[in-house]
């Protein structure tokens, strides 16, 4: 196993590589740089010259090292990485990116792992449900739920949900994790003593992104463990358990689920990276502070450091579930251990 995780390793730093090229190479594509946001700036809003406008945004390149070739800035950036976790200075929050990953990592994960769990709990029961009462009305009903959440687009339904939350039941504070009253209140209040009203606080504001987000991974993993354990229903080896006399909810939930949920574990190596990008469309829509705003932000006024660590780290995060995926499938099927050995 040692050795299938150290193979699965090498194989994703080369990965990791021509994915930091490609993202910087096409975030520099457009015209532009953060030199540019800073003059435009300058002349809207402080009515400078034009001359002094172009003279400190020339600074500002110069300083920063904006003037330099495209390799050099890629060169310098990935070896601040290496050397030092250095993944260099943001522009627009004037600090360490480091300190801006640091700040929205954690919670745009922790909302994607609770989406992820939330999906693969409900979408798994909802698909083994579907498949045992195939054809009938809980299956018409839970395939129609499954093509919603496929086909309609996750900001549609965050904007549907925060139109009705603003306009019509007039809800406030949108756009944070906590009221005013439970932002610097502390998660324990003494020994043994949990902070709840502040838990259920926070579950107020982040629902309907753990919710939009939730739909779409739930839809996936319902329709493919639908489809998957109808098949092995029909499969010689659960035809024989039902001859030995084995209840129906035995041979289904011992003999015919195991074997289905093959194409749903391998389905875990994208399954965060998916469930990011929905938290990051829908904390777009409902201004959270997580990676989405972030990314976003950057990209419109050239803050490259940002932009390209922020989807460094979003590509890591795919590798790292493929690796998963990978070891999940080892444990669960042996035979993918011995092809690696081979």
């Amino acid at each position: 196993m040692l050795r299938f995780l150290a193979i699965r390793l090498a194989q994703s730093v080369p990965v990791l590589i021509v994915m930091s090229i490609i993202t910087f190479i096409i975030i520099q594509a457009p015209p532009g740089d953060y030199g540019d946001f800073i003059r435009t700036n300058m002349i809207t809003q402080g009515n400078a010259t034009m001359a002094a406008a172009d003279a400190a945004a020339e600074a500002y390149r110069q300083t920063h090292g904006l003037n330099d070739p495209m390799v050099i800035q890629y060169l310098r950036w990935v070896w601040g990485i290496v050397t030092r976790l250095d993944f260099g200075e943001s522009y627009l929050y004037n600090k360490p990116v480091l300190d801006v990953i640091e700040a929205r990592l954690p919670k745009t994960i922790l909302i994607a792992l609770t989406c992820h769990l939330l999906a693969s709990l409900f979408g798994i029961s909802f698909g083994i449900l579907a498949a045992v009462k195939q054809y009938t009305w809980v299956d018409v009903v839970l395939s129609f739920v499954s093509f919603l959440g496929m086909t309609i687009p996750r900001f549609l339904f965050a904007l549907l949900i925060l139109y009705i939350l603003v306009y019509k039941l007039n809800v406030q504070e949108i756009g944070s994790f906590f009221s005013t009253k439970y932002g610097g209140q502390d998660w324990w209040l003494g020994w043994f003593q949990f902070n709840w009203p502040k838990m259920g606080n926070l579950i107020q504001h982040v629902w309907p992104v753990v919710a939009v987000a939730t739909i779409g991974g739930l839809a996936y993993n319902m329709r493919v463990m639908r489809a998957n354990l109808l098949d092995t229903l029909n499969a010689q080896y659960v035809e024989t358990a039902r001859a030995k006399g084995l209840s129906e909810s035995k041979v289904v939930l011992y003999h015919a689920v195991p074997n289905a949920l093959h194409p749903l574990v391998a389905y875990q190596g994208v399954v965060m990276p998916y469930m990011i990008t929905g938290e990051i469309e829908v904390a777009i829509v409902f201004g959270l502070a997580t990676i989405g705003p972030a990314i976003v932000g950057s990209m419109a006024i050239g803050d490259v450091f940002v932009t390209a660590s922020l989807m460094l780290v979003l590509g890591a995060t795919l590798i790292i579930g493929n690796i998963i995926a990978d070891l999940m499938l080892a444990l669960l099927d042996p035979r993918i251990r011995v092809g690696s050995d081979a």
